[in-house]
C-alpha cells in the first residue's frame, strides 16, 4: 500500500510533474477565458466598440471619448473584477483546505461579514474615504477571524467547529450591521447599503488601487505557503513529521485568507458565492484532490468577471450590483452542495 503522502505528489517527482503540468494547462485555459471575457466587457456598453477600437483606445489612440470610456471607466472595472475575483477564489481555497470542508469558505464562516462591519463603522461613524474604508475592512476581518478562532479553539481549531462558530459570529455581526445602518444618517446609510450589496459600478483607479495592491501582495505571500498548505491537508501529525509547524502555518494562512477577503470587501463590498464555489470548480477542472490556490484564483477571477458582465448586459439599460447576481447563483449552488453532501453520507 502506498504511503498517503504520495497522494499529494510530495516525494514522487513524476506525480509532482503531472500535478504541475495539469495545473499549468488549467491556469492557461482559465487565463485565456478571462482575456476573452475581458475583451467582451471592454467593447460592450452604452457606447459599443469594435475590438480594433478598444485596442486603439488602450494605446491612447482614437477619439477622446473612446479613450476616456475605455481607460477611465471600463478598464478599472474589468481589472478590479479580475483581482477581486482572484482574491476571493484564493481565500476560499485557503479556508476550505484548512477546515477540510467545502462549506468552509469565508462567506459561510462569516469573515467577509466582519470585514463589512469594519468598513461600515468607517462609513457610518467616521465618513471615511477609500483608504480608511480599506483599513476598516481589514481590521474588521482580522478581528472577526480572531474571535472565531478563539471561540472555536479546543486544543486547536479544526473543521466543523469553526464553521458553526463562524456562522454564529456572522449572525451577531449581521445584527450589528443592521443597527449601524438604522442609526446612520440618510446619506451614509444609502451609500453603505449600495456598497454593501457588492458592486463594481462606478469603479475608478482611485477607488480600486489600494485594495488591488493589498490583494496582490497577500496572494503572492499565500503562494509561498502553498506546499505547506498541502501538507496540512494530510493532517497535523504528518505535517509536523515533515517539518511543518502546523499551528503556526495555519495561523499564517488564516491571516492571509482574511487579508484577501477583507481587501476584496473593501474594494467592492461583500460579494458572496465566489469564495465558496471557485475552489470546488477548480478541483473538478484539474481532476485532482490537491487544493491549488492559483487555479482557484483564476477560477474566481473568471466567475466574477462573468457575473459582472451579466449584471451589466442582461438587464440593460439597468445595471445590477454584481453581488445580486452572485447571491442568486450562489444560493442554488449552496443548495446543491448541501444536498450532495447529505446524499454522500447516507449509508
Amino acid at each position: 500500500m502506498k504511503p498517503a503522502v504520495l497522494r499529494w505528489g510530495s516525494p514522487d517527482g513524476r506525480c509532482n510533474g503531472r500535478l504541475a503540468l495539469g495545473g499549468l494547462w488549467t491556469c492557461l485555459l482559465l487565463a485565456a477565458a478571462c482575456a476573452a471575457l475581458a475583451a467582451m466587457s471592454l467593447r460592450a456598453g452604452a457606447l459599443p466598440m469594435s475590438l480594433e477600437q478598444v485596442w486603439q483606445a488602450l494605446q491612447g489612440q482614437g477619439g477622446r471619448l473612446e479613450v476616456a470610456v475605455v481607460q477611465q471607466w471600463r478598464l478599472p472595472r474589468v481589472l478590479m473584477a479580475l483581482v477581486v475575483g482572484a482574491a476571493l477564489g484564493m481565500s476560499g481555497a485557503i479556508f476550505q483546505s484548512l477546515i477540510r470542508n467545502p462549506l468552509g469558505s469565508p462567506d459561510v464562516v462569516g469573515f467577509n461579514t466582519g470585514a463589512y462591519t469594519g468598513a461600515l463603522v468607517v462609513i457610518t461613524l467616521f465618513n471615511g474615504g477609500h483608504f480608511q474604508i480599506a483599513g476598516g475592512a481589514l481590521a474588521g476581518g482580522l478581528l472577526s477571524a480572531a474571535l472565531v478562532y478563539l471561540l472555536a479553539w479546543r486544543q486547536g481549531a479544526h473543521g466543523f467547529r469553526l464553521i458553526i462558530v463562524g456562522i454564529a459570529v456572522s449572525a451577531m455581526l449581521s445584527a450589528l450591521n443592521h443597527w449601524l445602518l438604522i442609526n446612520a444618517s440618510l446619506e451614509a446609510a444609502m451609500s453603505a447599503a449600495t456598497w454593501g450589496a457588492g458592486t463594481l459600478n462606478g469603479m475608478t483607479w482611485n477607488k480600486g488601487l489600494p485594495s488591488a495592491l493589498c490583494c496582490l501582495l497577500a496572494m503572492a505571500a499565500a503562494l509561498t505557503l502553498q506546499r505547506r498548505m498541502r501538507l496540512l491537508e494530510m493532517g497535523d501529525d504528518c505535517a509536523s513529521a515533515l517539518g511543518v509547524p502546523a499551528e503556526r502555518t495555519r495561523l499564517w494562512l488564516m491571516g492571509l485568507g482574511v487579508a484577501l477577503i477583507a481587501s476584496a470587501t473593501a474594494a467592492a463590498g461583500p460579494i458572496s458565492f465566489i469564495a465558496l464555489a471557485a475552489p470546488q470548480i477548480a478541483l473538478r477542472l484539474r481532476r485532482t484532490q490537491a487544493t491549488s490556490p492559483l487555479t482557484a484564483a483564476w477560477t474566481g477571477a473568471l466567475l466574477l468577471l462573468a457575473a459582472d458582465y451579466g449584471a451589466q448586459q442582461f438587464f440593460y439599460p439597468r445595471q445590477l450590483p454584481v453581488g445580486v447576481v452572485t447571491i442568486c447563483i450562489g444560493g442554488l449552488y449552496l443548495l446543491w452542495l448541501l444536498l450532495r453532501q447529505t446524499g454522500a453520507r447516507k449509508p
